[in-house]
């Protein structure tokens, strides 16, 4: 099928003249027939057998009063069939239709000169095909006839027939955006919605989404030309039986659409035809499928500028619009969408560099300047911009321009040396505090940054430097350790660490970095003693005492309770009673000091159970 409008002044014909063609009546309402004037838009098609096909024409009205309703039945639509009637010439309206045809860029017509019969067609004819030229119409095919006598009505076909077959072909497997036309209920059968499908596949079963995401409605049927279908594909006139939240609720204006394809927005960025754009309205009307939204314009450059919607519509780069003045008055302008999601104008000299990069711009998506422009994106976002996927991600859904990434890394591994070099005791960088220094979105992407870099390594969620392998400890926590290594359990008295200049936060780091285990607030062990101390009361006859335990570990009664209480914790040990405990057997049991990096064991040299390994431990004094 191939879809058409009508265009040309009010009493110009057009019904009559899409009446002879289809054998149908336009005119939906009996005041339209009454007065001979249409007041809506109307549908009708034919099969024209040069095309092999159905051609279906959109009747809109000719009065000036309802040039929004004549917007709402062209916007759609990639063709028109341009009436003008031979007796009374080029009219107001025609013009004004002609200039809403070439805001919207147009590009295929065919011209009409109809009640021939009345009057001689030839200056019409000529006056109407050189208007048509200076504008995105172009040079176009006309043809002189009369709905009356019926004269040119088969040349007309002919030239229909040819103009239809040189549309280009819509792709069938692009996302459904329906905009809504009629809206009315069927007994039996609830909401129906009509349209033109420009492109993409309609399915009875899909699932789609109206523009402003509020609702998922299904379809339950679907007819074209006045047939059940159980697919459509565009371009093509559609009646669609929704059913879902809120379908009640849909009207001329808003818009189906596949789901989590299209994003609505209420800012664009946009190239706009004519006048200055300094010379528009700041309050206008922006004109796009059947949807009349109002917009503030905000000057950027001599021919662009920011509009900001009263409400969000699905738009794309590339996509054509119009602005029209209240009231009219003013010609229409058209409007090229450059950026669905434009940045923020918030510093001094922004709007003037916005320009200048705006103008650069042609409407046409450029894939690889796109991502570049915005260094990181989601390409499900980039691809609701209209733009396709220039190439793959870098992790997830994620997009990136290679030298952004790059510089990402880059600041990644300065980031992570400088944190190293602040905090000796603690290397490493958080992931969560990377992502933020960085101001990225996701903390995937610091983790792909970390994953493609030779300088970092990525460990329990931090970042360290690749050459970073045990973290610089100062002498104070080396003293602890010293401490501790001749009695494991004795713990530092606050007095020894303050001694030492340990105060809670360097403590912490230590613990943070594996060179301390904390038992309980302001006790700390070597790292493994918690294991050793339940392989010490393990020898003891079970269950055991506080007293016994602490005995036999060599401690006091400060660091026995909590060492116990933290060897119930992890499983070592467990309570009988209030007096006494007994050791467990199972998972928590095991293991030692021996697996931690810091831990050095106190040897001798005629230990013959460590000799062999005395060339491990340099510091126990075994040569």
């Amino acid at each position: 099928m191939r879809v058409l409008a009508t265009a040309g002044h009010v009493d110009h014909g057009k019904s009559a003249l899409v009446r002879a063609l289809t054998g149908m009546e336009p005119d939906r309402y009996e005041e339209e027939r009454r007065r001979g004037l249409t007041l809506d838009l109307g549908f009708v098609w034919t099969r024209l057998d040069a095309l092999g096909d159905h051609l279906a024409f959109v009747d809109v009205p000719g009065h000036e009063r309802f040039v929004p309703t004549m917007l709402a039945g062209v916007g759609p639509v990639p063709a028109v069939l341009f009436v003008v009637a031979a007796d009374q010439g080029w009219q107001p309206q025609s013009g004004e239709h002609l200039a809403v045809l070439d805001a919207l860029g147009v590009r295929h017509a065919v011209l009409a000169v109809t009640r021939s019969d009345l009057a001689d067609p030839e200056p019409v004819r000529a006056d109407a095909v050189e208007r048509l030229a200076d504008t995105s119409l172009g040079k176009v095919a006309s043809v002189a006839v009369s709905a009356v006598t019926g004269t040119g009505l088969d040349e007309l076909r002919t030239e229909l027939a040819r103009l239809a077959g040189e549309l280009p072909a819509p792709d069938p497997d692009a996302d459904v955006r329906l905009w809504l036309d009629r809206a009315f209920t069927v007994r039996g059968h609830g909401t129906v919605v009509t349209g033109t499908l420009g492109a993409g596949t309609l399915r009875v079963g899909d699932r789609l989404v109206t523009g402003d995401g509020s609702a998922v409605l299904r379809v339950r049927g679907l007819q074209s030309l006045h047939e059940d279908r159980e697919a459509v594909s565009g371009v093509a006139r559609v009646a669609v039986n929704v059913h879902g939240p809120g379908d009640t609720g849909l009207r001329r204006g808003q818009v189906l659409l596949s789901p989590d394809r299209w994003r609505a927005t209420e800012v664009i960025d946009a190239r706009i035809d004519g006048e200055p754009v300094a010379e528009l309205p700041r309050q206008v009307t922006l004109h796009l499928g059947t949807a009349a939204v109002p917009v503030t314009v905000r000057p950027l450059g001599t021919d662009t500028a920011r509009l900001t919607l009263a409400r969000p519509l699905p738009l794309r780069i590339g996509d054509r619009a119009v602005l029209r003045a209240p009231g009219g008055g003013r010609p229409p302008r058209g409007v090229t969408v450059l950026d669905v999601r434009p940045p923020r104008l918030t510093r001094r000299g922004a709007a003037r560099a916005r320009a200048a990069e705006l103008a650069a711009l042609t409407g046409h998506p450029d894939p690889a300047a796109e991502l570049r422009r915005r260094g990181l994106i989601r390409r499900a976002d980039l691809t609701a911009m209209g733009v396709p996927a220039p190439a793959e991600p870098v992790t997830g859904d994620w997009l990136a321009d290679p030298a952004h990434w790059a510089e990402l890394r880059d600041r990644l591994s300065i980031e992570v040396e400088r944190h190293a070099r602040a905090h000796p005791l603690d290397p490493g960088l958080p992931t969560e505090a990377a992502r933020r220094l960085l101001a990225l979105p996701d903390r995937a992407l610091v983790d792909a940054l970390a994953e493609t870099s030779p300088r970092l390594r990525a460990d329990q969620g931090r970042l360290f430097a690749s050459d970073n392998s045990r973290p610089a400890l100062p002498p104070a926590v080396d003293a602890v350790r010293q401490d501790l290594d001749r009695t494991p359990f004795r713990a530092p008295e606050a007095g020894r660490l303050a001694e030492l200049g340990l105060d809670h936060r360097t403590l912490a780091a230590a613990v943070s970095a594996g060179a301390l285990l904390r038992i309980a607030d302001g006790i700390v062990l070597l790292p493994g003693a918690d294991a050793e101390a339940a392989a010490v009361l393990r020898a003891l006859p079970q269950p055991f005492t506080l007293s016994e335990a602490r005995r036999a570990l060599d401690t006091t009664r400060r660091v026995a309770v909590p060492l116990l209480e933290f060897l119930d914790a992890q499983g070592h040990t467990e309570r009988v009673d209030d007096q006494r405990r007994r050791c467990r057997s199972g998972p928590g049991s095991g293991g030692g000091r021996e697996s931690n990096p810091f831990f050095h064991p106190i040897v001798t040299c005629g230990d013959a159970e460590n000799r062999d390994n005395t060339a491990r431990f340099d510091d126990a004094g075994c040569q």
